[in-house]
């Protein structure tokens, strides 16, 4: 089977993260993994959407290979972009180790050519200036990959890494709730440099889509912000997951932003409600009042309390 190119609308700043692929991810998670024709389905309709990138990493399990059959199946491989991230038990500064892992990525997508390689934490950064620039601007030299990045949490890491050189890509969490990079000015300053920006946990792992009695009581104190998310979809006539979508589009058009899914069907919602979103200053406006500023063990999905 080819999907070619041919005939194909322009693609959309939506990238199909697929965390997924390898484990029940996200609070709000029903489904569990999915299987192998599953995920084939999932990969054909990000694709027949106009969704063209793909996020990935070595230490999401089986994620790697399960995304890497089905690209090949659908005769995918030299049309998308793929982003992965090294594995971060890997010895940053042992070069051989290094290129191994980026060679073995890129044969287990079944890719010529990899996108993106990401550090998969902001404290690989140190390394940078100890041989890991290096290592890594040799692996581009030899066209093994395109571009290098990095995954943060923190804005003072993502400032940092914006002002890094040989970095292009910096993958970060932002939402309607987490918007500590925008207030450090992180966005503007990408913009300036010429550096890409990823957004992740644009719906805080399935959180923003919950309904406030769903919530579990380990984190109850999350309960009245979307309770307050609640109200304020219903008085500009939206869903939470529309104003989730929304706010990120217009708030941060600069950005790409990494969405999940658990089914062929939550992909096609999503682009949808992507492209029909429209602007509105209101929603905004109203979004950053309500929420102005949130404590971080709500905004950091590992300090949540596992019971």
């Amino acid at each position: 089977m080819n999907m070619t190119m041919e005939s194909r609308i322009p693609a959309i700043p939506l990238v199909l993260g697929t965390a997924q692929f390898a484990s029940a991810y996200g609070i709000a998670n029903r489904t569990g993994v999915p299987d192998e024709k599953t995920v084939m389905e999932i990969v054909r309709t990000a694709w027949e959407n106009q969704i063209v990138e793909f996020d990935t990493a070595q230490g999401y399990g089986d994620s790697e290979k399960r995304l890497g059959r089905a690209l090949k199946h659908l005769g995918l491989t030299a049309a998308v972009r793929v982003i992965t991230k090294f594995h971060p038990g890997l010895d940053h500064l042992d070069e051989r180790a290094i290129t191994d892992a980026l060679h073995s990525s890129a044969k287990i997508l079944n890719m010529p050519r990899l996108h993106c390689v990401l550090l998969h934490r902001e404290d690989m950064l140190d390394l940078w200036s100890l041989g890991l620039r290096d290592i890594l601007g040799r692996l581009v030299r030899d066209g093994i990959v395109e571009k290098l990045g990095v995954s943060v949490y923190s804005p003072k890491r993502a400032l940092e890494a914006i002002g890094t050189e040989g970095i292009e890509v910096v993958q970060l969490p932002t939402n309607i709730l987490d918007r500590r990079f925008e207030r450090a000015g992180v966005f503007e300053e990408a913009e300036l440099c010429g550096k890409t920006i990823y957004v992740r946990s644009v719906f805080l792992q399935g959180l923003l889509l919950m309904k406030p009695e769903g919530i579990p009581p380990r984190l109850a104190t999350a309960k009245p912000l979307i309770e307050s998310l609640r109200v304020l979809a219903a008085r500009f006539g939206m869903t939470q997951k529309e104003v989730a979508l929304s706010y990120v589009k217009y708030a941060i058009p600069s950005a790409k932003v990494i969405i999940g899914a658990e089914l062929p069907s939550q992909i096609k919602e999503n682009r949808d409600l992507w492209v029909n979103a429209s602007s509105n200053g209101d929603l905004i406006e109203h979004v950053r009042a309500l929420f102005p500023s949130v404590e971080e063990a709500i905004l950091d999905p590992s300090r949540w309390p596992s019971s």
